[in-house]
């Protein structure tokens, strides 16, 4: 139960950053609606907000976990210190000038990615403006992320789970302004942009602390491809292509909504709700999966590996199911109690509503996908789990783009054709993934596993009924608990506590078992109070 304690440091801050994330995005919806700004906003933050995803939230960590966790165990902290520096100073010069080749030409790049607004030199001006502000974040990511996965190789994933709070705390601080000082939503939007990259550097700095206070220390220099880069390069590389197909995949679904107006903003808050689970359980026990599968890998305990394994997809699935129910089963009910107002409508949260429904039954593949990963990357097979990750982006391409056409050609809403086809993929990615483990014998499904997770099913069943008929009853349930903001955060909280009554009903979790969790399981040889 080590492997849930770890992963409920990682999820509980992770959690904190996204209630303040979920803040940020009232304010901005209220701020900005679905109009020209909020598109431009979310198009300026796509390509970092992607690479974000791809480094700090795990794809990039899980690739170089493995690399750096076994030279420090065949070699020594030393040596590992050395090649996490040589892979640092590579990564952060190549990325450096990338951002500044993207600076230069965001004038003719964001044309493309944001076509329904070409015409409108004011939105152009204010959307390259703001795509050249925040891309510095970028280079501040590389060196969070590797930070990051030299803290969670020693067992220590506070920090590095903690850090993204500082995104939503500078990011809030512009769009709180205007009710202080008169800003205009340009204006507003450039203070936002430029607040991205401060945060960057902010995490940055933080981790680059919490590394130095562990013991470990890393140096930036200038940049040499060494052996140990190429090799890191040759693993790290396929690494966050497999780890981040979902983060591919919803930036093809952003390019392909460029031409149709406020599309953009729709997938913009349907991805922050059905990416919760996500970041909140997926990535924490993907993190928290690769250190233990590497040291069962390096020592040849298989059967300890898989163990690991069975434990962490019972585990992401008891948390991420009623996740995905209660995005399912009710949507419109979620999405206009607590983002409905201001310049955002009701008719706004009913569009957001139909797309976010299309994503749900997507989401436990999508915590799947970060689950099956690590032991690829934990034997340092990054290649198979990219070729399948680039198959599940080109589902995602062919099916997302003919549903996108065909739907608006028939007068509805193309964005949900690209919902549809990013939960299908995952599905195609999940099923690729556990077939090449359970084929050869890196896993597979015993009968206490099957049990459990039959149980979990069971759970989350009697939990959707009775949010089926909360849903039914929104209207109403606003009016008795006065506010339709407290009336979500009451049948949340009861389809929680129904949910959880359910699994020590059916016996899916034990009081044990719930109190193994706060066990603290042995970090790496160099200790702190990081953690």
């Amino acid at each position: 139960m080590s492997l849930a304690r770890n992963t409920l440091v990682q999820a509980t801050l992770t959690l904190g950053s996204r209630i303040l994330g979920f803040a940020r995005d009232l304010v901005l919806s209220a701020r900005f609606g679905q109009g020209p700004m909020m598109d431009a906003f979310t198009t300026a933050l796509m390509l970092p907000n992607m690479f974000r995803r791809l480094f700090a939230e795990g794809a990039f960590a899980q690739a170089f976990v493995p690399i750096y966790g076994g030279v420090r165990e065949r070699e020594g902290e030393e040596a590992a210190a050395v090649t996490a520096s040589e892979a640092l100073s590579f990564m952060f010069a190549v990325v450096a000038g990338f951002c500044i080749l993207l600076q230069v030409l965001m004038p003719w790049i964001m044309p493309v990615l944001l076509s329904a607004w070409k015409d409108d030199a004011g939105v152009m001006h204010a959307a390259v403006t703001a795509a050249q502000l925040t891309m510095p974040y970028l280079a501040c990511m590389t060196i969070a992320s590797l930070l990051s996965g030299v803290l969670n190789t020693s067992g220590r994933f506070a920090l590095s789970a903690g850090a993204p709070v500082f995104l939503n705390l500078c990011t809030l601080v512009p769009l709180l302004a205007p009710s202080l000082i008169p800003m205009s939503q340009p204006h507003t939007l450039m203070a936002v942009s430029a607040a991205v990259t401060v945060s960057g550097v902010l995490q940055a700095g933080l981790l680059w602390w919490g590394v130095r206070r562990l013991g470990v220390r890393l140096n930036l220099s200038w940049p040499r491809l060494t052996a140990g880069v190429k090799k890191t390069l040759m693993l790290a590389i396929p690494g966050v292509l497999a780890g981040g197909a979902l983060q591919i995949n919803s930036v093809v679904s952003q390019f392909l909504t460029g031409s149709n107006e406020g599309a953009r903003s729709v997938l913009y808050n349907a991805d922050r709700l059905y990416q919760l689970p996500l970041g909140l359980v997926g990535v924490a026990i993907g993190l928290a999966l690769v250190p233990r599968l590497t040291r069962a890998f390096v020592s040849g305990d298989d059967e300890g590996g898989r163990r690991t394994l069975d434990d962490g997809i019972t585990l992401s699935m008891a948390f991420t199911l009623p996740a995905a129910v209660a995005l399912f089963v009710i949507p419109f009910f979620i999405m206009d109690a607590t983002v409905t107002r201001g310049a955002f409508t009701s008719a706004d949260a009913a569009r957001t509503a139909d797309v976010l429904r299309q994503f749900a039954w997507g989401v436990p593949a999508f915590v799947l996908a970060k689950v099956l990963t690590p032991p690829f990357f934990a034997r340092q097979d990054t290649r198979r789990p990219m070729i399948f990750a680039v198959a599940s982006v080109g589902i995602t391409v062919v099916v997302g783009s003919a549903l996108f056409f065909l739907l608006q050609s028939m007068g509805a809403d193309g964005v949900l054709g690209l919902a549809i086809a990013t939960s299908l993929s995952a599905w195609v990615n999940v099923a690729l993934l556990g077939g090449t483990l359970i084929r050869e014998n890196a896993w597979r499904a015993t009968t206490p596993f099957v049990s459990r997770l039959s149980r979990v099913l069971l759970a989350s069943a009697v939990m959707a009924g009775g949010l089926l008929a909360a849903g039914i009853g929104y209207e109403t349930l606003s009016h008795v608990f006065l506010a339709k903001e407290v009336a979500v955060l009451v049948v949340c909280g009861a389809g929680a506590a129904l949910y959880g009554l359910c699994l020590i009903v059916f016996r899916a979790v034990s009081v044990a078992e719930l109190k193994a969790v706060l066990r603290r399981e042995p970090g790496g040889s160099i200790s702190s109070g990081l953690d």
